[in-house]
């Protein structure tokens, strides 16, 4: 446990973010899940025990994880912006339902072939997100 701890505080230092308690809780936090959390979530979680952080809190530290690189958004449905620490490239999976996120593999997918894309356009990156219905919610309609 103090060893998950000081390499947590190691890698939030070696991006130059300063480690307060916060900080520290919103980082570890994100590192322990796949659900891909809300800020508000977040906030929910992190003041269950004891009430010390704030929402402005929240939103400062996730955009200060997002800017060293360490936390990226993810907008899965319009008007939602959920947080994962998991930075590889990877796509994902979004039940249309209950709204479960799931991590697809990045090699799931081939490439797009972005050469039939208009003239002057450039990608940088993109996500593949696939909707449907999870296990849970599957029904045979």
């Amino acid at each position: 446990m103090q060893r998950q701890a000081d390499s947590i505080i190691q890698t939030l230092k070696a991006k130059g973010v300063r480690v307060t308690p916060q900080r520290f809780a919103v980082y570890a936090d994100l590192l322990a899940r796949s659900d891909h959390p809300t800020a508000e979530q977040l906030l929910s979680d992190l003041n269950q025990e004891a009430p010390t952080s704030s929402q402005a809190t929240i939103y400062k530290t996730l955009q200060a994880l997002r800017d060293v690189g360490l936390v990226r958004e993810v907008l899965l449905e319009e008007g939602v912006c959920r947080y994962d620490a998991n930075i590889d490239p990877h796509h994902h999976f979004r039940c249309q339902s209950c709204g479960e996120v799931e991590d697809i593999p990045w090699e799931q997918f081939q490439t797009p072939n972005f050469q039939g894309l208009r003239s002057g356009l450039q990608v940088k990156s993109y996500e593949i997100t696939v909707h449907g219905y999870c296990e849970c919610c599957h029904t045979d309609e």
